[in-house]
């Protein structure tokens, strides 16, 4: 018997199935560790991260979004940050558990879907999400936008790294479901970038990631967009 689309949910799990399942899809991404990933050779945190605390951004509590090996959350909890760090994968969480051990830092790793996540509303100084945006699929940017601005504070800042039109395809919202493929990610323009978040955050920062070449080997490709926002 086929299922009833009876409500929001039901649909955005309906399309949920038009394309790959994300948690298989990063256990295996993060299961051979010795992987030619960027983020994998490099465990520095983000040039942007350090510079956006360096400027005075002093959060007490974190949220980080798809957190993958641990490195800015690791970074933000030796900045006394109290930091709560989620990702689907228990491959990357274990990793990120091992490194944070080494650090001698405390985290609190959850292995979790964004939209299954319990958190205390506006709780949060600070959101930071470093890769996780530009892997959702169309439908749930809406629901990805309602849980950060949940998540916040009044006022709170919400930084992200995602992909450029250098970093992946500009894949269309449309093109999407009819090839039922994100195609690796989406390669937002500046324009189609600030269309989404302007309407629910104030922009105060955003540019092109500096390589780490050029940042005293903190992670860092020009490939991506760094934007640092605030609630409105």
């Amino acid at each position: 018997m086929e299922k009833a689309i009876l409500n929001v949910e039901d649909l955005l799990h309906m399309l949920d199935h038009l394309l790959r399942e994300p948690k298989l899809f990063w256990e295996d991404f993060y299961e051979d560790r010795n992987k030619k990933v960027p983020f994998f050779q490099n465990h520095q945190p983000d040039e942007n991260l350090v510079e956006y605390f360096e400027n005075d951004l002093k959060p007490e509590r974190v949220l980080e979004l798809g957190c993958g090996p641990g490195r800015n959350a690791i970074y933000m909890a030796q900045k006394g940050c109290a930091v709560d760090a989620i990702d689907i994968s228990g491959n990357a969480v274990n990793w990120a558990r091992e490194r944070a051990n080494e650090a001698g830092v405390s985290l609190n790793l959850y292995c979790k879907s964004l939209f299954e996540f319990d958190f205390e509303p506006n709780s949060y100084d600070f959101v930071y999400d470093s890769g996780l945006f530009h892997h959702l699929p169309p439908h749930r940017r809406i629901t990805y936008l309602e849980i950060v601005k949940r998540a916040l504070k009044d006022n709170g800042y919400f930084g992200i790294v995602c992909f450029n039109p250098d970093g992946s395809n500009g894949i269309s919202d449309w093109e999407v479901y009819e090839e039922r493929s994100l195609k690796g990610g989406i390669g937002y323009t500046e324009d189609r970038f600030k269309e989404i978040f302007t309407q629910h955050f104030a922009i105060t920062h955003f540019r092109r990631m500096r390589k780490s070449t050029e940042v005293n080997g903190l992670f860092g490709e020009d490939f991506l967009w760094t934007s640092l926002m605030r609630k409105k």
